[in-house]
């Protein structure tokens, strides 16, 4: 991975006008997990900062350890020694990274709940990424019960990039999912940081972007307006197409100013989570960009959001970013 073939940005469609964006990320905060015998957040993060030139802070927290829990469990409370391993471990993974010549800070807490005490930390860095290793988790399980993975899509602001144990290609494949056709609200807004997000990556780390967009299939409507046979009123293909080009005029327009060449837009017809995953498959996507609307209520515990359901089926790893 370290050694990925240096290729030209520009060969890849992404102007070289992207040098002003690439360089935003300068400070990386990768969160590991103690109890973890691989670090895929630790190898990716510290690759990120030495292609971007940045600082790297590997931090974690046990809440396992928390004083309150460890005399609930009738164990001492000091965490001091306990926290100082922790400060161990990560020094541990810092040595190698400092070998390579990168500027690498640790830091460990033993706090409760775990989101919690991640998210309070996050607010006290002026971290440009977040790197966290993630597992894949039940459905009933993400709406039921709290989930560190899911609490941190919800507070973070700052993107939140979700690795997986896969390695990435030597010249990555970077998928930036959009949904156009919101020009004056928020979504607009969100896929203009999608594509920035995007484009950033793919230059920084020598690769490809590719944008998706998925809309539903316009099937007939069949409504029993009286008794007797339903009368079905269908689309024409006429009118498919022209919706089809029309929307591909939308994404070749956000795409434009990336220079991305037609062969890297992609607009698919259906489902929302299964087409990003057929996309993300088909061009062999290391990372996906998508973002993430906050909601609230019932929304929130029940429904998620298209970020939320896509990473429970991706093949790859997931950037999630806000507006």
């Amino acid at each position: 991975m370290a050694g990925a073939t240096c290729y030209a940005a520009v060969d890849h469609g992404i102007g070289r006008q992207w040098g002003e964006v690439m360089n935003a990320i300068r400070n990386i905060l990768v969160i590991v997990d103690p109890a973890a015998a691989h670090h895929p957040a630790v190898v990716k993060g510290a690759l990120l900062a030495g292609q971007f030139g940045a600082k790297l802070e590997l931090f974690a927290c046990n809440a396992e350890l928390h004083p309150l829990k460890r005399v609930a469990n009738g164990l001492p409370q000091n965490t001091v020694s306990l926290a100082a391993e922790l400060k161990g471990l990560l020094e541990t993974l810092a040595v190698p990274l400092r070998a390579r010549s990168l500027e690498v800070t640790t830091d460990a807490i033993c706090a409760a709940p775990l989101h919690a005490a991640l998210l309070d930390h996050v607010q006290h860095t002026n971290a440009d990424l977040i790197v966290k290793d993630t597992h894949h988790h039940t459905f009933a399980r993400r709406t039921v019960f709290t989930n560190t993975d899911w609490e941190l899509i919800r507070g973070l602001s700052a993107p939140l990039l979700l690795t997986k144990p896969n390695r990435w290609a030597r010249a990555p494949s970077v998928l930036a999912a959009i949904d156009p056709g919101h020009e004056h609200d928020r979504g607009a807004h969100l896929d203009q940081c999608i594509l920035d997000h995007g484009a950033r990556l793919a230059q920084g780390l020598d690769g490809k972007l590719h944008v998706v967009h998925a809309h539903p299939c316009k099937v007939p409507v069949m409504a029993p307006i009286m008794p007797g046979p339903l009368l079905t009123a269908s689309i024409s293909p006429e009118a498919l197409a022209a919706e089809h080009a029309a929307k591909i005029k939308i994404l070749t327009r956000l795409a434009d100013k990336y220079s991305l060449p037609l062969a890297n837009i992609h607009l698919e017809v259906g489902g929302v989570r299964g087409s990003i995953c057929n996309v993300a498959a088909r061009v062999h996507a290391d990372i996906i960009v998508m973002g993430a609307m906050p909601r609230t209520g019932l929304a929130r515990a029940f429904i998620g959001n298209t970020a939320e359901e896509v990473l429970e089926r991706l093949p790859c790893d997931a950037l999630v970013v806000k507006p």
